[in-house]
């Protein structure tokens, strides 16, 4: 069996999977310091190599005013995080099953509205998180572009946190910018992963990676770990003109090995670490959205 119907096999195997018991769910968190890095493709393909070791997961679209994930997907959800905020849905009712196996959540403009929840509207919303830690064993939230504080929020409120850039300058620069200021507001955060995306070749991506460690380390006293690289591939354009995963549609892609190294490297027991869970993370969102 080649690798793409492996592939395909392992997800239809994983979307017959019943819920097993889950007490915290790995809450990944993925940004940019600037938009055009192919992070959104990147969260996608992510998601669906994790999914493919019968890891159920779940993406949210926290990306506000923008639907990439749901274009790459090829899906349009019909409710988001602001129809469960106001109490017309719940919380299983805003979430979409793909084909793909992996579960999406957009988060439409309803997250924009955690500065201004009463109360009920608090318990309520973290009270449905609890059902989220039952249901998926990672969550990957994919975050818009830039430092505004709709993207930093989350940074700082996950456990795990992956910044992608790439070899442009003002793509690295604007990563550091965002490292910068999670620092500023989380003196005690100690390292951080990065992913260089778009590269010409291993060592440009070396050169790249060397930078911003150098600089986070010195500056502002934060390991960089280095994820690993992508390099610049012509299927990946391809597979999203097809509105499909590039792992799946072109699975021997230089993009498509890179994306399984950086999946085995978040796997591996030895980079894994204790997650505090989705309802945890809604907690300390909705309290650094009130600040």
């Amino acid at each position: 069996m080649d690798q793409a119907k492996e592939l395909r096999s392992l997800l239809n195997n994983y979307k017959n999977t019943n819920n097993k018991n889950n007490i915290n769910s790995r809450v990944i968190t993925i940004s940019s310091g600037k938009g055009g890095v192919g992070k959104s493709s990147f969260t996608i393909n992510l998601a669906m190599y994790l999914a493919s070791f019968n890891k159920r997961i779940l993406v949210i679209d926290a990306d506000f005013g923008l639907a990439n994930i749901e274009v790459l997907l090829g899906v349009r959800p019909e409710y988001n995080f602001y129809h469960m905020l106001k109490g017309e849905k719940n919380i299983s009712e805003i979430i979409v099953d793909t084909k793909y196996g992996i579960k999406l959540i957009s988060g439409g403009s309803g997250l924009k509205e955690l500065s201004n929840i009463n109360s009920s509207e608090i318990k309520y919303f973290i009270e449905q998180f609890e059902y989220i830690d039952e249901i998926a064993d990672i969550i990957i939230i994919d975050t818009g572009a830039g430092i505004s504080s709709a993207v930093t929020n989350f940074l700082m409120a996950s456990d795990e946190n992956i910044i992608v850039t790439t070899p442009e300058p003002t793509s690295f620069t604007d990563a550091y910018t965002l490292i910068k200021i999670i620092k500023e507001q989380m003196p005690e955060m100690e390292k951080i992963n990065v992913v260089i995306n778009k590269t010409d070749d291993k060592y440009e991506a070396e050169r790249i990676y060397s930078k911003i460690a150098h600089v986070c380390k010195k500056f502002l006293s934060i390991d960089v770990i280095n994820l690993g690289d992508i390099p610049l591939d012509t299927n990946l354009v391809r597979a999203v003109k097809q509105q499909k995963p590039a792992i799946i549609s072109f699975p021997e892609s230089d993009y498509s090995i890179a994306i399984k190294e950086i999946g085995k490297r978040i796997l591996n027991e030895n980079y894994i670490e204790q997650s505090s869970g989705a309802k945890t993370f809604m907690q300390r969102l909705i309290s650094i959205f009130g600040k």
